[in-house]
C-alpha cells in the first residue's frame, strides 16, 4: 500500500461510514414503513423490531469507528468490516422473492445500502492492509 492510498482511505473513512449509515437507515426505514408490502417477509416482524435491528447494527458500526479513532485500530477496523458486511444482508430479500417482485423503491434502497456497504468494506480493507 502506498502512503497516498492509505491517506485517501483514512480521509474517506468518516464519509463512507456516514454514507453507509444513511443508506442503511433509508433501507431499514423503508422496510419498517412498508413491511407488509415486502414480499414474503415474516408477518411476525413489527415496525419497531426493524428499527431496533437498525439500532443494533448501527451500534456495532459506531463502536468500531470510536475504537478506530481512539487508537484501537485493528479492533475498530474489524468491527467496521463486520458492520459493512451486514450491509450485504439486504440482498437476502432476493432469496424470498425475485428482483421483479420488489417495487422500484425497494430495489433502490436495497442496492443503495449494498453499494454503500461495499464502499465502506473496501475502504476498511485498504486501511487494514497497511497494518
Amino acid at each position: 500500500m502506498t502512503v497516498s492510498a492509505t491517506g485517501r482511505a483514512s480521509h474517506a473513512l468518516p464519509w463512507l461510514f456516514l454514507l453507509y449509515a444513511a443508506a442503511s437507515l433509508l433501507h431499514f426505514a423503508h422496510n419498517a414503513e412498508y413491511l407488509a408490502q415486502y414480499p414474503h417477509l415474516p408477518s411476525s416482524w413489527s415496525r419497531a423490531e426493524v428499527y431496533l435491528a437498525w439500532c443494533v447494527v448501527s451500534a456495532l458500526g459506531i463502536l468500531g469507528y470510536v475504537l478506530y479513532l481512539r487508537g484501537r485500530r485493528l479492533l475498530g477496523l474489524s468491527l467496521l468490516a463486520l458492520y459493512a458486511s451486514l450491509g450485504f444482508a439486504g440482498l437476502l430479500h432476493y432469496t424470498r422473492a425475485p428482483f421483479g417482485h420488489h417495487t422500484a423503491m425497494m430495489n433502490i434502497t436495497i442496492w443503495a445500502e449494498t453499494a454503500a456497504a461495499a464502499s465502506l468494506f473496501v475502504n476498511v480493507v485498504v486501511l487494514a492492509a497497511r497494518r
